[in-house]
This record gives C-alpha cells, structure tokens and sequence, in this order.
C-alpha cells in the first residue's frame, strides 16, 4: 500500500507530535481540529519543536521549521480528508467523542483509507464497530513527545487484517519507528500496568506518604527511570490520565482502577499538568 497524505484528527499534544514527525519524514499531512486558535497554536509549537530540537534530513541537513510547515495543512473542514491514504486519530478518551469522529470519517475517507487510534485505554474492536471497514482499524498508541520515542505499541482489533497490520507497520518504519503487536484488550500492555502505577503514586501523595518529588526520586535514582510516574503523569496530562482510568475501571469492573480524590480534584481545578502550566509540578506556559 502506497501511503503520501495522512489525516491527523486533533491538534493537541499527541496530534502536534504526530503531524510533525510525519511531516519530518516526507509525509502530506490534513490535520484537523475544531479551532482555529488551536490549530494556530499547533503552528506555533511545531515551529518551535523543530528549531529548538534539531531535527535533520536524511542527508543530515538541518530541518527548518518551513520545510516542516510546508507539508501540513492546517484545517478545520473535515472534507479535506478526502484523498488520503491514512488517518491518525487523537482526540479526547471519550467514547462518544470518538464514535462521532469515526462515523465521519468513514464517510469522507476513501474506502481504502487505513484508520490508526492513538488511543490511551478504548477498544480498537469498540472503535471499528463504529465504521464500515474495522478490518482497516488499528491501534496505534504513540509515546509523548512523538516525534523523539522510537516505539509505538500497535494494536490489533477483534477484525484487524494482517494487510493492515503490515501496511501500519511499514508506515511507522517511514517515520523511523519500530513497534510491539498486541492484542486488543482496555489499556493494551503499557496503560494498563502505567495507569495503576500513576494511580497509586498519586494516592501515596493523597494519603501524605510522601511529596511528588520524592515519590519520583525514588523511582528515577532506585530503579534507574528517567522520569517519575507523576512526572510521567504530568507529560501525560492529568485529564487523559483520569479518562484513561475511568475507561479502565468500566471495562474491567475492578475496584483497583477506580481514580484516586485527588486526581480528580486536581483536573478539576484545570490542573492537568505540563500543557496547563501546573500540575504535580509547575511549567512555563
């Protein structure tokens, strides 16, 4: 399968992350959102990704922010997905959300179009079940900052074909990424062991065992982490943690997944971490 222009659905961390780094590695890219604010800001956080991270061309020249910019339309109109070959999708963990968005898209895409859910926790067999093609749906659950994580957990839904499975493949080695095939089942491999260890991490500062910072000190100077998990939470956001676990705990029906107070108040009060400014921790915003 050929694949030149991919639809990017949500400007937000995870969709700014993936529209560059397609861009970066020769890709057409639609991305798509709801604002024009957002879709500005997108703008504005790509250019500055790839001026102050240093990103290269294959004949090792540097990558200008243009050069980048250039490949990506920036839209609200969904009709501009009408000719592309793939489409990842990264709005909010909310099943409505996404139902609405995959009837959409469905309609507008090409019936040959691959679509690929960088999702935290949701059913990529409950996703498909949303479209005319579940054999074209897969997981696709990318790592923050996208563009700077080698691996991707791809997901393999109940009606997923090994066609799919192997053209996603190919794609994710364009964008100079290897990948792990799973079984679908909430939260895959990495948010179902992750969402409880944040989790529990957060109940331990609840509870007044111990402040963030020490809590992840242990974790990064015992066991040799680069990040503490409610670092890791806070790059994450707070919001799609908590929307994580309430996936989680509804589909599992397990007392462990139930969010703990305190994320909750915190997402609440608009403290969703590194992308509102404060979190566990405070961020130049």
């Amino acid at each position: 399968m050929n694949i030149e222009i991919v639809g990017v659905i949500g400007a937000g961390v995870m969709g700014v992350g993936v529209a560059q780094n397609l861009a970066q590695s020769g890709f057409q890219v639609v991305l798509v959102d709801v604002s024009t604010s957002i879709l500005e800001h997108a703008r504005q956080e790509i250019t500055n990704n790839v001026r102050f991270q240093g990103f290269f061309t294959k004949d090792k020249n540097p990558l200008s922010p243009e050069q980048v910019l250039e490949r990506i339309l920036f839209t609200t109109d969904y009709q501009a997905l009408k000719t592309v070959d793939y489409v990842v999708e990264n709005v909010i963990e909310k099943w409505p959300v996404k139902q609405e968005v995959y009837t959409l898209l469905d309609a507008i895409c090409p019936p040959t179009a691959i679509f690929a859910a960088n999702t935290s926790a949701i059913s990529i067999t409950r996703i498909g079940s949303a479209t005319q093609r579940a054999d074209k749906v897969i997981g696709m659950h990318f790592m923050n900052p996208v563009p700077m994580k080698s691996m991707v957990e791809v997901i393999r839904g109940f009606h997923t074909s090994e066609e799919t499975i192997e053209a996603s493949r190919s794609f994710l080695q364009r964008m100079g990424k290897s990948c792990v095939v799973v079984n679908d089942s909430p939260g895959f491999v990495s948010n179902r062991v992750l969402m409880l260890t944040v989790n529990e991490a957060i109940f331990l500062v609840h509870e007044q065992v111990a402040k963030a910072e020490e809590v992840d000190r242990i974790f990064k100077n015992c066991f040799g982490h680069k990040m503490g998990p409610l670092e890791t939470a806070d790059l994450i956001g707070l919001d799609t943690i908590l929307y994580s676990l309430d996936v989680l705990y509804e589909s599992f029906n397990d007392s462990k997944f139930r969010p703990c107070p305190l994320l909750k108040k915190m997402v609440d009060a608009g403290l969703h971490g590194r992308k509102s400014g404060r979190g566990f921790y405070d961020y130049p915003i």
